[in-house]
């Protein structure tokens, strides 16, 4: 597909920050921040609450059913025509396109909580996580080819270049509805409101709750969260199975997205609601390798790996240093596993240390075993790559 001239390309995910963190597109996040305190002098009239109340709840059903569910994990099927009034609708949030939300959603999801996760509390920090990543010149552009079966769409295409159009749409409407108070407290207030109970996913959901499944991440289910998004805050559920649209997986999990997407799915709107299976939802499936492996990177790493070979080091000695260097130099790559064995090292925690460790660390799973395994070998070698860089600074 080809787009216009004026369209820009996402930046690689290793691209240096820029130093100049504020750029022209993300001066209305902080215009409307800032228009909220006019309210001191336009006052706050009850009609005016009663509009920002309902268009809250509108709202963050758009990004829920709509940025999210839709456009970021296709859980469902609709038309065309109501594929467009979702977008539309979720673009009066003032959150950028849907086409960029979705890229950057799907970027997270690749990456999550890694150092590519474009806002991981556990690498950024809970206020970049929350909203710092906004203000970033690198995250501003949309990595088209992430989200092309939607950027086919000419519609979503125009909504993409005029993004602000359907916010100030309904700004006017608004002011027409209630003057300067609806405006203000109808519209501003609405829509910081929803830029924050969005931001909550992204941060909070990965700090604060329970974690029902291993997902190689630090997604949590939040129930507090889940009651002012409309059903996002039972993120873990929703890391464990991401296409299904039912992110409350037990009954008690209140989701009132899901509630009123089968309502449309009766109405005709929308139609293929996947579900999770019950494999998933009863914690019985075996997780992929990328999954299991990032649970054992996090297994691995908390041991200390260079406290362990500089134990190793000290009982070793500078003879028996040397000769564990030339094994290790020998050995075909990722065997120290091997080597270690052979010479029955002291100070390596054993596989049923490891497995009781991975136990308290992650959630229940039938993986676990697997992830064990994964996890002795990454620290043996990190380990063994520590006593080989000590074993050099002996030899120099």
């Amino acid at each position: 597909m080809t787009h216009d001239p004026g369209s820009k390309v996402e930046q690689p995910a290793d691209a240096p920050v820029a130093s100049d963190i504020i750029y022209p597109s993300a001066i209305p996040f902080v215009v409307v921040h800032l228009a909220c305190f006019v309210a001191i002098w336009t006052g706050v009239t009850v009609e005016a609450l009663a509009i920002g109340v309902g268009l809250y709840w509108l709202r963050i059903f758009a990004i829920g059913a709509g940025y999210h569910r839709y456009f970021s994990h296709r859980a469902y099927e609709t038309s065309r025509l109501f594929q467009f009034v979702l977008a539309a609708t979720a673009q009066t949030t003032a959150q950028k396109s849907v086409l960029w939300w979705a890229a950057k959603h799907r970027d997270h999801h690749l990456h999550s909580d890694t150092e590519l996760d474009v806002h991981s509390p556990r690498h950024t920090g809970f206020v970049y996580s929350h909203l710092g990543w906004i203000f970033a010149r690198r995250h501003e552009t949309t990595n088209f080819a992430r989200v092309a079966d939607f950027a086919q769409y000419p519609e979503l295409m125009w909504l993409h270049r005029y993004e602000l159009v359907p916010a100030f749409v309904l700004a006017l409407v608004c002011f027409a509805a209630a003057g300067w108070p609806g405006l203000i407290v109808g519209f501003f207030w609405s829509t910081v409101a929803v830029y924050h109970g969005t931001f909550c996913i992204n941060s909070l959901a990965h700090v604060l709750g329970r974690q029902r499944y291993v997902t190689g991440d630090d997604s949590r289910n939040n129930w507090l969260l889940a009651v002012f998004t409309m059903g996002e805050g039972w993120h873990n559920n929703h890391h464990a199975f991401q296409s299904s649209v039912r992110q409350g997986f037990r009954w008690w999990e209140y989701d009132p997205t899901f509630y009123l997407l089968k309502l449309l799915e009766r109405l005709g709107l929308v139609w293929k609601l996947k579900l999770p299976p019950r494999e998933v939802v009863q914690n019985q499936h075996r997780l992929g390798s990328r999954v299991t492996s990032r649970a054992a990177l996090q297994v691995a790493e908390s041991f200390n790996a260079e406290r362990i070979a500089a134990a190793i080091a000290a009982a070793l000695g500078n003879t028996g240093l040397a000769d564990l260097r030339a094994r290790l130099c020998q050995a075909q790559p990722f065997a120290a596993m091997e080597v270690f064995s052979e010479l029955n090292l002291p100070h390596i925690p054993s596989k049923a240390e490891i497995v009781r460790r991975a136990r308290s660390l992650l959630a229940s799973t039938p993986s676990m075993e697997d992830i064990a395994a994964k996890a002795h070998e990454l620290l043996l070698e990190a380990i063994g790559t520590r006593l080989a860089t000590l074993a050099a600074q002996s030899a120099g």
